[in-house]
């Protein structure tokens, strides 16, 4: 499974610069077939990949571990393994025996060993291993689930995070408290504050919060965030990325957005600093920034902090700078002030001179070195998206995709100019299978700015043929259908099937600059549109193998919105629609929604105040002109977008006689996640399709 694709001397890897190597293909075709014969890449071979993900090099560069998720369709689950890799002497990499048991956040120790989480005991807590991954030993033995945690910087404490009441006093008191709850006859549960409920998931009134144990058993856990009340690291998605040791490993700093009744409509997170000899006295570093601030990393020497910071208040896809704080003065400036991009998580360089951080840019997601000394901003890699990266003595190991290839793992050294080359191959069977080819275009659009988009041939494309199109439009809505591999919406899924794919970065996709993010908010169905609009028109132009009388638009989330949008306001132009967890009404969204901080900065303000904002490119609306024929989908555990919003879709489509379909996933939220409901969400969607568009000529 995890084969070393090239061999590379220790060298290479550790000292000396690698040769300029082309990139492995990402499909080869299989030896002796030609094109046309090859089977094409679908829907079951993407469910059935492998995941490769979570990197982690060890400090002296020589051990690397890594995560493999496998998937049973049959059994309905996934499973996944700790593998490790000799990058001194690379060839087979090995999986850990601590897999037995469960074993996952592999992180390697300050002492040069590795720490993972592992259920072996009956819960989720620390463990540790010998740096091969032998003789695993408990570290924690807490009553409660740890949910993440982070190391100091000589593994001699652990930072966790665990989900407690926090009207209690210490851990016991959660855990029978919990216990009371699951044997309480009645199941009612009452609310005096908002979330009630987050993403998939209803409010038990429990919060994350930080403690700090030592890692040799001794001494009682430190309860870090008692007097604090948020959640650490945030729900539903945060991490370890959220709070980190200070260099004497004596206290945090951490990132936090206060409860209170204010929580769901703000996302003032704070970065704050709690002593272990003090837990109680928390001091906030970036009280003067009413925005986001978040993901602390320590300079090498310890005497500077990096941090991301967003300068709006209110705005979730504000662009994320870069700040740098002097912790013995408190002067904090930003670096690369000019740099229009929004940056991810932060490394340091070894010598303290450079971040390195990822960003999306033009349809790709790539590695970046910035300057810490004159904000100099250096792209590192090129086509593709880089998901994660970590550092060696002589450059870099990434994980990354694309449109044809899911994550694989590659070495590069500082330099920009070498292509990575490939040393795992996760899913050779994906090797003999035919992808379409992709290539990115760009347009004027909306106020003749320029506008991105990407075309796919279909798999074992036949020149001179014309070919049916899925028109696919990407949510939320600041984000982007660019050159990468996703589990979910894959285009590449659609090109097996046959048809060709088109996908348009309308207005407020991200990767474009800051300005052309924004350009959305207040404006979801006028400007996008217009994109869409001119974008298929291009594409249509200049490639004669799309059938544009043939055609199914399909989108997700805001894309199933456009699709709402779409079905009132450009109705006629697809043959048929398809509508996942879609906004029908959004008016009714700015009550129903959970993060209000979001419906109320993109309709400028809340449905009270600004009801004409919310009015305005409402979907609900326009149904008098629906006609095409729209399949929608939901997952009934969707608080971002709630099941009303598709049983209000699929009402306005049955009461007019429009051919329609409703699926509704009871145990599924804003994604479609399980394989087994996976699998049929794809054969429904495939068979709408083929429903509705006429086969090629």
């Amino acid at each position: 499974m995890t084969r070393l694709l090239t061999s590379l001397s220790a060298a290479a890897l550790l000292g000396t610069a690698l040769p300029a190597l082309a990139e492995a293909p990402a499909a080869p075709a299989a030896p002796g077939a030609s094109a046309a014969q090859q089977q094409a890449f679908d829907y079951r071979a993407m469910i059935s990949a492998n995941r490769l993900g979570d990197p982690q090099v060890s400090a002296d560069g020589r051990w690397l571990v890594y995560s493999v998720t496998t998937t049973d369709v049959e059994a309905n689950r996934r499973s996944g393994a700790l593998y490790m890799m000799d990058l001194q002497a690379p060839g087979e990499a090995r999986r850990l025996a601590i897999n037995e048991g469960g074993a996952n956040t592999a992180r390697w120790g300050g002492d040069g060993r590795l720490y993972f989480l592992s259920g072996r005991s009956g819960s989720s807590q620390v463990w540790r291993a010998e740096a091969d991954g032998t003789n695993p030993v408990q570290v924690t033995r807490l009553p409660l689930d740890v949910n993440a945690y982070r190391l100091s910087p000589d593994a001699s404490k652990v930072a966790v995070s665990l989900a407690v009441f926090p009207s209690c006093g210490d851990l016991a008191c959660t855990a029978d408290r919990q216990k009371a709850v699951a044997d309480d006859p009645s199941t009612g549960m009452v609310y005096d504050r908002m979330f009630v409920r987050h993403w998939d998931t209803w409010n038990d009134g429990t919060q994350n919060h930080l403690f700090v144990v030592n890692a040799d058993g001794s001494g009682e856990p430190v309860w870090m965030t008692r007097d604090f009340d948020g959640d650490v690291p945030s729900k539903p998605f945060g991490d370890e990325g959220e709070f980190t040791f200070t260099p004497d490993g004596q206290g945090l700093v951490f990132s936090a957005r206060e409860a209170g009744r204010s929580e769901p409509w703000s996302t003032n997170f704070d970065l704050y600093q709690v002593s272990v000899a003090e837990p109680g006295r928390l001091t906030n570093l970036t009280d003067d920034n009413d925005a986001w601030d978040t993901g602390p990393v320590f300079s090498p020497d310890g005497r500077t902090l990096a941090y991301r910071a967003m300068a709006r208040p209110g705005f979730e896809a504000d662009r994320y700078g870069v700040f740098l704080r002097d912790m013995d003065t408190g002067q904090v400036r930003q670096i690369a002030a000019n740099w229009d991009r929004s940056a991810d998580t932060l490394q340091w360089s070894k010598d303290g001179n450079t971040l390195y951080t990822t960003a999306g840019d033009v349809g790709q997601t790539r590695l970046f070195a910035i300057d810490t000394r004159n904000g100099v901003v250096t792209p590192i890699t090129g086509e593709g998206h880089v998901s994660a990266f970590q550092q060696t003595p002589s450059g870099f190991v990434l994980a990354q995709d694309s449109l044809t290839r899911p994550t694989e793992l590659y070495v590069k050294t500082f330099l920009g100019r070498e292509m990575p080359i490939r040393i795992t191959d996760v899913n050779p069977q994906l090797d003999s299978l035919a992808f379409g080819e992709a290539e990115q275009f760009s347009f004027a659009g909306w106020n003749d700015e320029t506008v991105h988009g990407y075309v796919i041939k279909p798999a074992n494309y036949v020149e001179g043929r014309k070919y049916p199109v899925a028109f696919l439009i990407h949510g939320g809505p600041q984000g982007s259908f660019g050159n990468s591999w996703s589990y979910r919406w894959n285009p590449m899924t659609y090109a097996g099937a046959g048809y060709a794919v088109v996908m348009i970065d309308f207005h407020g996709s991200t990767g474009y600059g800051q300005a052309f993010t924004d350009a959305i908010s207040q404006h979801w169905g006028d400007r996008p549109l217009e994109d869409l609009q001119k974008g298929w028109a291009f594409a249509q132009s200049r490639y004669d193998f799309l059938d544009g009388d043939n055609a199914c638009a399909l989108g997700a989330s805001y894309g199933g919105y456009m699709i709402n949008w779409i079905a009132g306001n450009w109705p006629g132009e697809f043959d048929c629609l398809v509508n996942h967890d879609g906004v029908f009404d959004t008016f009714n969204m700015g009550f129903a929604t959970e993060e209000l901080w979001f419906t109320e900065w993109e309709n400028g303000g809340t449905p009270w105040e600004n009801p004409r904002g919310y009015q305005q490119f409402n979907p609900a609306n326009h149904v008098q002109n629906w006609r095409d024929p729209m399949l929608v989908v939901q997952g009934d555990r969707d608080f971002r977008i709630p099941t009303s919003q598709s049983l209000s879709t699929f009402t306005a489509l049955q009461r007019q006689g429009i051919d329609s379909r409703l699926i509704v996933f009871p145990d599924e939220n804003h994604w479609v996640l399980k394989p087994a409901n996976s699998l049929q969400w794809h054969t429904e969607v495939f068979g709408w399709l083929d429903r509705h568009l006429r086969p090629a000529n």
